[in-house]
């Protein structure tokens, strides 16, 4: 058996050693600039998952509307001979076709009317599930790219801030809801 010696070690890249006085590859500054670009991705990873389980939701509430509007349609008249019947109109301040849908205020209700509540959509099991899957490698994720930051590299830490930028700037990128205050 023989046992390599110590310089026989250092002689693998004499130019690089680690904090053990040890020969390091000589590829070691690639291997660390492609773990920060990997850092990178896997924070753009999470922000897209996290894109991903919001339109997954806004995909649910517009299945249930959409089956609840073939259930239920809408209440609508062509007269106004009330003053619960309003114009619909459009966004650019055209009136609608002539049908009128009821809109009132809790103020015009009568005794027994009661105003709409605020409906309450529960996913099937399936969906559910499908929620689930995408919560746990969204924590997972989050939680790995953690453990990374508890290495206390500010190469690393770098890394994270700009994966989460560029996250942020790809899978952000939505409009925004103006209401009249």
């Amino acid at each position: 058996m023989n046992m390599p010696a110590a310089t026989d070690t250092m002689a693998m890249s004499p130019t690089m050693t680690d904090m053990a006085g040890m020969a390091a590859p000589s590829n070691a500054l690639e291997l660390f600039a492609g773990s920060c670009i990997g850092v990178i991705c896997l924070v753009i990873v999470l922000e897209c998952l996290r894109r991903l389980q919001r339109e997954y939701d806004a995909y649910l509430v517009q299945q249930y509307r959409k089956r609840n509007a073939q259930t239920h349609p809408p209440i609508r008249q062509s007269s106004s001979d009330s003053p619960l019947h309003q114009d619909i109109e459009a966004n650019d301040g055209s009136k609608s076709d002539g049908n009128r849908i009821l809109v009132s205020s809790a103020s015009e209700l009568s005794d027994n009317q009661v105003p709409s509540k605020p409906q309450r959509l529960v996913p099937t099991v399936f969906q559910q599930v499908i929620r689930a899957l995408i919560h746990m490698l969204q924590f997972a994720v989050a939680y790995f790219i953690m453990l990374l930051a508890m290495y206390y590299n500010g190469y690393i830490i770098i890394s994270i801030i700009i994966g989460a930028f560029l996250g942020a700037f790809i899978f952000s990128w939505e409009g925004i809801l103006i209401t009249d205050a």
